[in-house]
């Protein structure tokens, strides 16, 4: 076992003396560190005699004060100041608040140096070293020996923390929920106090210190494997867990979370090539329904969701952030939309939780796998009305009026009115008419830039204008035709799964 403050005190060639805080006497010393920078306390992990010259302690009682309840918070053992140096005089606040809060506060005999007590420390910590190595090596072969079958994260858990005497909860910084499905949620006392040391540890403030929630100490400890995942530690008894070994814990749950999360990757890959097979029609429904079930989604009740970003990095994960919250999405990106499959259980504000806030989000209605073609459909809409609109997350038929449009029925036939004729004259040939008309709407109506962006001669670009004019029957120099064929392309490019200009809509 590490020395305690009262077998240091009895070493008789350091001749250290007590000044008060005899309560705390029983206290354990895991390490002597020397530091005289302002705010002593951060440099604590807990357990260690912290030496100092002086220049740490405030002149003042209420500075003194604050520095002994800062170090008990901490889980400092002790303070020790160098005699004849630069400390300043001691106030009686201060010798009382150490008293009262079991703070030892040690007088350093000038002219000891600091070395000899971390010297006397390290020494007698000899021990103390090997029984750290054997835990650490048992808590590793937890991953090895902890049961697969049945709820695995929750099993590895529970032995590392039964291996450093702790209640463990590994949750996201962000908002504080369980990282893993199957963790066990923070007590909303212990939640009310971590939130705002969560949110100054995303910002990069210094986290490995100890902090108190009534009469326990906690811990936060980044895991090393996921920027968002944080380890919080609350020990059951004193001596608090080692602060190595306590690293070493949250590599070791690290470990485990990439090897889940890597295991989750490869059922995207295969759940992607699924549902885009499912989306062309090409599963009948039995198979559909054993495949839905293998994925998590219930094959009777489900919400198929699109959804669009600036910045394509934001819709990477959600597929991780959706089975995070307890609910398993299959997902597949096609172009610049990621399409999910997840249960209709799912609330709408767990969606937004889970969703990025600058990702556009449309909702279909709750449906069954005889109406994936239809709520693909209907999640296109609600996606297209959320990206006209100011909304983030649009269900489908509960949302906005999109130009007066209400439903992929009625966007659906004004694209087929106006647009109809030249994608059944385009079929099987190459869009040239419909690229070449978005580019002229796009363009403002100039025929020599749009010849430029496509390449062409500004002859063949009137050639295809005129074409278009004869299929629909419209005056292309009518600003009124230009307003509808422009507002049928953005109906169909928000509608249209597949990305291909020519092909027509599917059947209603």
């Amino acid at each position: 076992m590490a020395i305690t403050v009262a077998e240091l005190l009895a070493e008789p060639q350091l001749g250290l003396s007590l000044i008060a805080g005899a309560d705390g006497l029983g206290n354990r010393i895991t390490w002597a560190h020397t530091s005289d920078l302002p705010r002593l306390w951060e440099w604590v992990t807990g357990g260690e005699i912290m030496m100092t010259n002086g220049l740490s302690i405030p002149a003042d009682a209420p500075g003194q004060v604050e520095l002994a309840h800062a170090l008990v918070d901490a889980g400092a053992s002790g303070l020790a100041i160098g005699e004849k140096m630069h400390a300043p005089a001691l106030r009686p606040e201060f010798l009382a608040a150490c008293d009262a809060l079991a703070l030892p506060l040690i007088n350093v005999p000038y002219p000891l140096p600091f070395i000899a007590i971390a010297r006397t420390v390290a020494e007698s910590s000899l021990l103390e070293e090997s029984r750290r190595l054997r835990q650490t090596a048992r808590i590793y072969d937890l991953l090895r020996l902890t049961d697969t079958t049945g709820n695995h994260w929750q099993s590895l858990v529970q032995g590392v923390a039964a291996e450093v005497d702790s209640r463990l909860f590994v949750v996201d910084r962000r908002c504080l929920h369980p990282w893993h499905p199957d963790g066990e949620p923070l007590p909303a006392a212990v939640r009310a106090e971590v939130e705002p040391l969560a949110r100054n540890a995303a910002a990069g403030s210094k986290t490995f210190r100890w902090h108190m929630v009534g009469d326990h100490h906690f811990l936060l400890v980044g895991i090393p494997t996921h920027a968002n995942a944080l380890l919080i530690v609350m020990p059951h008894a004193e001596p608090h867990p080692d602060a190595v070994v306590l690293l070493h814990a949250a590599t070791v749950l690290g470990l485990e979370l990439s090897r889940t999360v890597l295991a989750l990757e490869g059922q995207r890959r295969v759940g992607a090539e699924f549902l885009l097979q499912a989306f062309e029609g090409r599963y009948g429904l039995a198979e559909m329904e054993n495949q839905l079930a293998a994925f998590g989604v219930p094959a009777q009740k489900f919400l198929v969701l699109s959804m669009s970003s600036d910045d394509d990095g934001h819709l990477a994960d959600i597929h991780l952030e959706l089975w995070r919250h307890g609910f398993p999405a299959i997902v597949v990106r096609r172009l610049n939309k990621l399409h999910a499959l997840v249960s209709a259980e799912c609330p709408l504000d767990m969606l937004r939780h889970a969703v990025p806030a600058d990702v556009r989000l449309g909702v279909s209605t709750p449906s069954t796998v005889n109406e994936l073609q239809q709520a693909l459909q209907e999640s296109l809409w609600a996606l297209g009305t959320a990206g006209h609109s100011a909304e983030q997350l649009v269900c489908y038929a509960d949302g906005p009026s999109w130009l007066g449009l209400t439903s992929y029925e009625q966007g659906a036939a004004i694209v087929q009115r106006l647009l109809g004729p030249i994608m059944e004259y385009e079929r099987g040939r190459q869009p040239d008419l419909m690229v070449t008309l978005r580019t002229f709407l796009d363009l403002q109506r100039s025929w020599a830039k749009t010849a430029e962006a496509m390449f062409t001669h500004r002859q063949t670009v009137i050639y295809r204008i005129k074409k278009i004019s004869e299929l629909t029957g419209l005056n292309m120099a009518e600003t009124s035709t230009l307003a509808q064929l422009w507002f049928a392309l953005q109906i169909n490019e928000a509608m249209d799964f597949q990305g291909q200009a020519g092909r027509p809509p599917a059947p209603l």
